[in-house]
């Protein structure tokens, strides 16, 4: 009796742990997702996230997402800001959370503190201007809980009054709008093909292609894997766990490219891609979605067939 017990408890706990991972994993996506509908329409974005409780909608959360809120859009940033219809007491608080969230690093804090000024002085939607009394009290303690001088707070107010600055525009050539819609994109390592360390990339499956980045923020890939006639297994690894390789069934190396740090475009140097991701499921997932996105060309498996005969002959 007492082993059935426990063998209910164990299936009751490995249950939970399963519920939890696909928990995590829809969460991510969610996340994903809202970032992507900030980019694109940012009320919309953090709507999405609000209702999906992904994000509260006070000034604290909102200045954490924005700050670290990975892959946001700069323009998209600088259009919520000026589509609210903000008032002075909401962008002193949403400085103030910033304050709270990050510490007192006196330079992120006054370049935050700038842009609500930029947006407080030159956006009609904002219904009381910002006054240089208030920047100042807004930014006082900042400085490891000291104060920055004041004529230096001033003059930024005056300059920032007379002239207004524009974020600068993306050009749309990031994975937002390049890689809107793909078939699968996640955190995944990626064992190098001459020095065998392992890398954290974000890979992005779409157009029968497998991209992967250094940064979600990326607008050029560090390299890519056309998926024409390779195979995939799931493998084990003593090293890293969730291990799965993509590998050429006619031998060789695998047909991919790479940008290397001098920005050379290198033909890549890989018999197999080795790849783990963070959970079972998740390799299952990628294993999946990689194998439905499998082309063939008959023609190049006739080759590989040849080659294959040719090199048995000689070898004989």
């Amino acid at each position: 009796r007492l082993k059935n017990e426990i063998a209910e408890v164990i299936n009751e706990m490995e249950t939970i742990e399963l519920m939890d991972g696909t928990k995590t994993m829809r969460r991510n996506k969610q996340m994903i997702a809202g970032r992507k509908k900030f980019n694109m329409d940012p009320k919309k974005g953090i709507a999405f996230l609000v209702e999906n409780g992904l994000l509260k909608e006070s000034p604290e959360d909102i200045a954490q997402f924005l700050y670290k809120g990975e892959g946001l859009n700069k323009t998209a940033i600088g259009d919520y800001l000026g589509e609210r219809k903000l008032d002075v007491d909401f962008l002193e608080f949403l400085t103030f959370s910033f304050l709270l969230c990050f510490g007192t690093d006196a330079c992120y804090v006054l370049s935050f503190a700038i842009i609500m000024l930029n947006t407080s002085l030159h956006n009609p939607n904002v219904r009381e201007k910002l006054s240089v009394e208030r920047f100042v009290s807004m930014n006082r303690g900042i400085n490891d809980g000291g104060d920055l001088p004041e004529d230096l707070l001033r003059n930024l107010y005056e300059s920032i009054k007379n002239e207004p600055f524009k974020i600068p525009e993306d050009d749309g050539n990031d994975l937002t709008h390049t890689f809107f819609n793909p078939d699968r994109e996640g955190w995944l390592l990626k064992l190098g093909g001459r020095v065998k360390t392992w890398k954290r990339r974000w890979f992005i499956l779409t157009d029968n292609c497998l991209y992967y980045f250094e940064y979600t923020t990326d607008k050029e890939p560090r390299g890519i894997i056309p998926l024409e006639n390779l195979s995939i297994r799931d493998v084990d690894d003593p090293k890293k766990p969730n291990c799965f390789e993509l590998y050429n069934d006619g031998g060789g190396l695998v047909k991919a490219c790479k940008t290397e740090a001098d920005g050379r475009v290198v033909e890549g140097n890989h018999q197999v891609y080795r790849i783990s991701a963070p959970t079972t499921e998740e390799r299952e997932e990628w294993i999946k979605s990689i194998r439905a996105s499998i082309s063939r060309d008959p023609f190049y498996e006739m080759l590989a067939t040849r080659k294959k005969r040719v090199a048995s002959k000689k070898a004989s």
